[in-house]
């Protein structure tokens, strides 16, 4: 009888970079050292680094050519316009500027769009776009649906916006929402897709009270996959005819490229909006550059133009999710209570569950982030009440429906063997649970975005 092959990636290592395997009694000494918050630590300090999929991938050796062949031109550098023609090809939009990252790209929009005042709903705003919004003393509305924040319910496009929900904002806010801002995949939630055919009922909603519809596309590739597999009118289009169905719906998108863009640095912004375009244009020359290569050197562009290429390629993608599907599947296996299904870049771990004699007040997904550190050198990262910062007009601590540790897992990097060592790590963690008996409190935080900063001590 014939062996069946097993799965690959398709892709094999080039390069490789070391670990250093620290011992538990050094993790407890940088831990403190670094006042409990992860983002404090150094890179050599980690074993297994999930903190964040952002940048942090390997890039191919059609991307490392593109390094050697970066234009470094003022303007009108062959690089910029390749990033263009990539941009154009793959997402539909004649007009873009480069930006050097996503946040950059929120600040240039949101300085166009966004006047104190306003409300923009959308489906759960990512960090710094609810940061950039607050900071303009607007107001963010989250509209996904109510599935999405129970991890137990299996629904297979969890990012969806609640179209109900959307109406009455938009009922009762009229000529008060620029915009409606559609996140694909829908990170604060698991990083859940969003269907097409939630995309097109936004986008009429929004036409009907003449309203503008936004996207933010850091991991729309992965989006697009997602709608292939589980929205069966798709099943036989490629990955490409699908992004340009969904673009399709779209007024203006900013992009964070160090994701599905496959970079490790760069963001863009495209829009179809003429008038929107010379605004943008002249604030990216105030903040980012000249719209040419707008805070990106030439090849950072060129290896974007290619990323945003390979990124669109039904293998690759394949390989990409089945890996975080993997080791959701082997948490799920040790029987830790995780987000289902598996989003497409991260396992969102539920530390309301894993913890649930922790109240919220003590940041129980910065506790399991902490003890996964600490077991096993895992860095993951808190998507729960420290994230969620404080209420503007209060001051008061935001307690999110859904409160988690993601472990978002960097592309290309991590093999299987890799998987097997977080989830038991994480199963370490689970087995000794209950004699973690309290958290954390604030010693300090920075006025805005505090989680980046924040330094805390243990109750």
């Amino acid at each position: 009888m014939q062996s069946k092959l097993p799965y690959i990636p398709p892709y094999k290592t080039k390069m490789i970079e070391p670990l250093y395997f620290s011992t538990k009694e050094e993790r407890q000494h940088w831990i403190k050292q670094a006042k409990y918050n992860l983002f404090k630590l150094d890179s050599d300090w980690v074993i297994i680094d999930l903190l964040t999929d952002s940048g942090t991938g390997a890039m191919s050796e059609q991307q490392w050519a593109e390094v050697m062949l970066g234009d470094e031109s003022y303007a009108g550098s062959e690089s910029y316009h390749k990033l263009k023609r990539s941009i154009k090809d793959i997402l539909g939009f004649d007009k873009m500027i480069p930006t050097h990252q996503g946040r950059a790209a929120e600040n240039i929009l949101f300085s166009a769009c966004v006047k104190e005042g306003h409300v923009i709903p959308g489906n759960s705003h990512f960090d710094t776009t609810k940061g950039h919004i607050e900071f303009r003393k607007a107001k963010t509305v989250d509209c996904t649906i109510k599935d999405a924040f129970n991890t137990s319910v299996q629904h297979p496009f969890k990012g969806n916006v609640d179209i109900n929900h959307l109406r009455d904002v938009l009922e009762q806010n009229k000529g008060n929402v620029p915009f409606v801002n559609i996140t694909i995949t829908c990170n604060t939630v698991g990083g859940q897709p969003v269907s097409l055919q939630n995309i097109e009922d936004v986008a009429t909603l929004a036409k009907e009270y003449n309203v503008h519809v936004f996207m933010d596309i850091a991991r729309y590739a992965e989006n697009a996959y997602f709608i292939k597999k589980r929205e069966p009118e798709y099943a036989n289009w490629s990955i490409r005819e699908i992004v340009a169905k969904m673009f399709s719906f779209c007024d203006t998108a900013w992009m964070s490229a160090k994701k599905d863009g496959l970079a490790n640095m760069g963001g863009f912004i495209a829009t179809k909006n003429d008038e929107l375009f010379v605004t943008i244009s002249n604030l990216c020359i105030i903040y980012e550059g000249f719209t040419q290569y707008g805070g990106l050197s030439g090849r950072d562009m060129g290896a974007l133009a290619q990323g945003l290429q390979e990124a669109v390629n039904f293998e690759y993608l394949e390989s990409r999710v089945e890996q975080v599907q993997y080791l959701g599947q082997k948490l799920l296996d040790y029987g830790i209570p995780i987000q289902t299904p598996v989003g497409g870049h991260a396992v969102f771990i539920d530390a309301k569950k894993f913890y649930p004699h922790i109240p919220q007040s003590e940041y129980p997904a910065q506790v399991l982030a902490v003890e996964a550190y600490l077991e096993g050198g895992v860095r993951g990262v808190e998507i729960g009440t420290l994230l969620a910062d404080r209420d503007p007009e209060t001051g008061e601590d935001r307690y999110p429906d859904l409160e988690a540790l993601r472990l978002a897992i960097p592309r290309r990097v991590y093999s299987r063997n890799h998987m097997d060592y977080i989830a038991a790590t994480i199963n370490n963690v689970f087995l000794r649970r209950n004699e973690v008996k309290r958290g954390f409190s604030i010693q300090w935080q920075a006025p805005i975005l505090r989680h980046f900063s924040v330094e805390l001590e243990r109750l």
